[in-house]
């Protein structure tokens, strides 16, 4: 019996070399990175050298966090107190920066959800319509989007993401004023953009399990999600779609089908999202996803 998996697209710039014993091995362009994953419980397929030949390694500290290694035959780039190249992925071009949390500016999984966001680009038909990008991070799927005809508002309580937001757009050499960046709590604009009366064509949603706002508002899972989505349906468009993901949380995606349930009348799907390893049938688990659509159909 497999579990229900959304399919994964061809994403060039990145593969998933191994994993196991509680670590991946990728590439990111030319670069191979080694770090921390809880969900790989199995044992590595790769022999120990190549694991050691991984051009940068992370060395957890604590549970906050920890910093990166690079080994002795990497390039001089690497070495450097923080490195930083960049990949491409359909014309977009990306910036990654490993960071002292093991994550490098992109999430790879989601890759899957670009390609659905485009699916229903194409459904809309002509027109700019109008995609929000809540907990939009680094920005890669409000870069996508911007690129493919959306009038894209990105939301985010960093602002050091939000700087990198806009490194992305220029390097994907689209004006700085292509997307609508927001510094904000997710759940509070959201909430105000009910009462003002906006819409969306589609809605992104990737919220962590904890986090501040900007003005310190405190964000947690349990608490928050089921008013984030009650305000997100309300700003859909009669002809839309919305995305929920998540990773590393306790519920189910039964749990998510429920809560988009809750939408009216539309179609949910639910899932994982996982990246598939290379030359193996193996796939690495990288979080629920739910999705729902209304006044839609993308398969006909």
């Amino acid at each position: 019996m497999q579990p229900q998996v959304f399919p994964h697209p061809a994403f060039p710039a990145h593969a998933l070399l191994d994993s196991g014993g509680g670590e991946k091995l990728e590439r990111f362009g030319e670069v191979i990175l080694r770090r921390p994953d809880p969900q790989a419980l199995w044992r590595r397929r790769r022999p120990d050298a190549d694991w050691a030949s991984a051009d940068l390694a992370f060395v957890r500290e604590s549970d906050r966090g920890g910093r990166w290694e690079a080994r002795a035959g990497s390039p001089a780039e690497l070495r450097k107190p923080s490195p930083e190249w960049r990949i491409e992925h359909q014309g977009a071009r990306f910036w990654i920066r490993p960071t002292a949390f093991k994550h490098v500016g992109i999430f790879p999984e989601q890759a899957s959800n670009w390609d659905w966001i485009e699916r229903v680009r194409r459904k809309l038909g002509p027109g700019e319509p109008r995609l929000l990008n809540l907990f939009g991070y680094t920005g890669a799927a409000s870069v996508l989007a911007a690129q493919a005809g959306w009038n894209v508002t990105h939301v985010d309580a960093s602002k050091q993401s939000l700087g990198w937001l806009r490194e992305n757009l220029v390097a994907s050499e689209l004006d700085e004023r292509a997307v609508r960046v927001i510094l904000d709590d997710a759940l509070a604009f959201a909430q105000r953009e009910v009462r003002r009366g906006r819409t969306y064509h589609a809605i992104l949603l990737d919220p962590p399990h904890y986090g501040r706002g900007p003005k310190g508002e405190t964000w947690r899972l349990e608490e928050g999600l089921a008013p984030l989505v009650e305000a997100a349906g309300a700003l859909l468009e009669p002809r839309a779609a919305l995305v929920l993901s998540t990773y590393a949380v306790g519920y189910s995606p039964l749990a998510f089908a429920n809560l988009l349930g809750e939408l009216g009348a539309g179609a949910v799907e639910v899932g994982e999202l996982a990246i598939p390893e290379e030359a193996t049938e193996r796939r690495l688990p990288a979080g629920f996803c739910a999705r729902f659509l209304r006044g839609l159909d993308l398969d006909s």
